[in-house]
């Protein structure tokens, strides 16, 4: 079984940009349901949909295939959930590990998140100075839950 096993920490200051290229992703769900979530993403040219399981902690079972990107479109456009989640994504290597980096636009504007996946739930690894406050646990920072309670209505 495919797992996924991500943390997820607030990220502070703007100092990530100067390290990476944004690309841009649109991405809704066809369902949100908290046993089951199915996500539609279209990242930069390339379409996805991905299915994940309910949790334990910071591990999920995770499926992910890439479809095509005229395919992704119809979906977020007629299928998904509304609103959509709209980011700028950075990949940033540091500590020899992938950090993915999401700066949330649209109605989640102000929200920036970054996420490193691990081999396990108690992998060691080295957190940069702009990753701040751990909110893995937290599901208002789940994207799914970002649909139904966007960031910029938490104030």
């Amino acid at each position: 079984m495919a797992k996924e096993i991500e943390r997820k920490f607030l990220v502070s200051g703007s100092a990530y940009k100067l390290e990476a290229e944004g690309i841009i992703c649109r991405q809704g769900y066809l369902s949100t349901a908290k046993e089951r979530t199915v996500r539609v993403r279209l990242f930069g040219d390339d379409g996805f949909i991905t299915v994940k399981g309910a949790g334990d902690g910071i591990i999920r079972p995770e499926y992910e295939y890439k479809i095509p990107a005229a395919d992704a479109i119809e979906m977020l456009d007629f299928l998904c959930e509304k609103p959509l989640i709209e980011k700028i994504r950075y990949k940033i290597c540091f500590g020899g590990k992938i950090w993915e980096i999401d700066e949330f636009t649209a109605e989640n504007s102000g929200l920036v998140i970054a996420e490193i996946e691990l081999r396990s739930a108690d992998e060691k690894f080295e957190k940069p100075s702009w990753a701040g406050e751990e909110v893995s646990n937290d599901p208002r920072y789940f994207n799914s839950n970002l649909v139904k309670n966007p960031y910029s209505l938490w104030k």
